[in-house]
């Protein structure tokens, strides 16, 4: 039975397709533009320019009455901000609405969805390392990989891999977006990565110095939680546990990302999730979330298993294991919505089942059998997508 088949009490495994955001272009009830807190004079064209661009990328295309409208702004304001926009090549003029009454007919204003591509990365393969250039709308036009390097060729290869994608752009990058395995604070310096072997390493600076373009690196739970976000209607109390070669989450609060006091908020793969004994994780503890439950280590067990039952069981065993690590955070943050990102063969089915059991069996029933547990729609390609909204974020003000 698959994930979207299976339904314990009101708590759910669903469809990968959301439902009630449309084409996931479009914010659901409630789910604001921009912050609410008060703009500083200073700060004030900035936080109008990115507001016009979120408009337009999230609405379509509208004429400058219609932006005036919707964001709140003059029609002076807009018009001189539009102008520039049109100038730095963010929007485009596509020609005039067609008639529907009397009066001059408005010209349509969208974002220029082709003027600008972006180059994502995503590092956290188990045995290659995936780059692509994606448009403004998260389209990938051009995929490459390769494979994982040794430890030594690590970063060079990462460059030579960004230096082909800008080249197959075809139009001015906006920016390169990664997503790596690993503790990542707000610079980009990889404070922890040790399925990479990196500590205290400067990835965005090193990018940065080589390939002269903007560059934002984040966690791979951290960036695929965005593009979920932005692309796949996921709601605003959101946690996305992304499963490879280890286990990591991102987690969304009232829209906003927590990265927590040490950068290291979503770093569930290294609870543990049993008294019982268990596999040896490479932390150097027995039985971590991430021992049970990441691609290699759950494969291999399935490999060794000789009847269909057992391997239904080690499944079901490895889902019992991450709903032990997800009750209580969906207890403290009462989270709407849990999503799975992985290898659909191994999470979507038993695994999947008794992760919702586990939820609802320890988790409040009257206020938290509704959680929605689902597969993501993205597929692999959803670290490449994230990568893309924060580059889209970092330089547009948009997601």
């Amino acid at each position: 039975m698959s994930a979207s088949e299976v339904q314990r009490g009101s708590s759910t495994l669903e469809s990968p397709h959301p439902t009630s955001h449309g084409n996931g272009r479009s914010f659901g009830p409630g789910r604001a533009l921009r912050q609410g807190s008060k703009v500083l004079p200073e700060h004030a064209r900035g936080h109008n320019r990115a507001l016009v661009l979120q408009t337009l990328f999230h609405q379509g295309a509208m004429s400058r009455a219609d932006l005036s409208r919707e964001t709140g702004l003059t029609r002076v304001t807009i018009s001189d901000l539009v102008a520039e926009l049109i100038s730095d090549g963010f929007v485009a003029d596509k020609g005039v609405r067609e008639a529907s009454g009397p009066g001059k007919p408005a010209i349509l204003l969208d974002l220029d969805r082709d003027g600008h591509r972006i180059v994502g990365l995503d590092l956290s393969g188990s045995d290659s390392l995936s780059g692509a250039v994606l448009t403004l709308d998260g389209d990938i036009v051009v995929r490459r990989e390769v494979a994982l390097p040794e430890a030594a060729d690590l970063v060079s290869t990462v460059i030579d891999l960004a230096r082909a994608l800008v080249a197959d752009s075809h139009a001015p990058v906006l920016g390169i977006g990664v997503g790596t395995p690993g503790v990542v604070d707000d610079h980009g310096v990889i404070l922890s990565a040790p399925n990479l072997g990196w500590a205290g390493f400067d990835l965005e600076g090193e990018l940065q110095s080589a390939l002269g373009l903007p560059v934002l690196v984040a966690n791979d739970a951290n960036a695929a939680v965005l593009a979920e976000y932005t692309f796949g209607g996921a709601r605003d109390d959101v946690l996305l546990v992304k499963v490879g070669r280890g286990v990591g989450s991102g987690l969304l609060a009232s829209g906003q990302p927590m990265r927590g006091s040490r950068f290291a908020a979503g770093e569930i793969g290294h609870v543990t999730v049993g008294t019982d004994g268990g596999p040896e994780c490479v932390c150097g503890k027995i039985g971590c979330l991430e021992a049970w439950l990441s691609a290699p280590a759950l494969t291999a067990r399935l490999a060794a298993a000789p009847t269909p039952e057992e391997r239904d069981g080690i499944l079901r065993d490895a889902g019992e294991r991450l709903g032990i690590a997800l009750a209580p955070v969906v207890g403290v943050l009462d989270l709407s919505e849990i999503i799975l990102s992985g290898p659909t063969e191994l999470l979507d089915g038993p695994l999947a089942e008794q992760a919702v059991e586990t939820l609802r069996s320890r988790t409040l029933a009257q206020f938290h059998d509704g959680v929605r547990v689902r597969m993501t729609a993205q597929g692999q390609d959803i670290v490449l997508r994230g990568a893309a909204v924060m580059v889209l974020s970092g330089q547009l003000g948009v997601s």
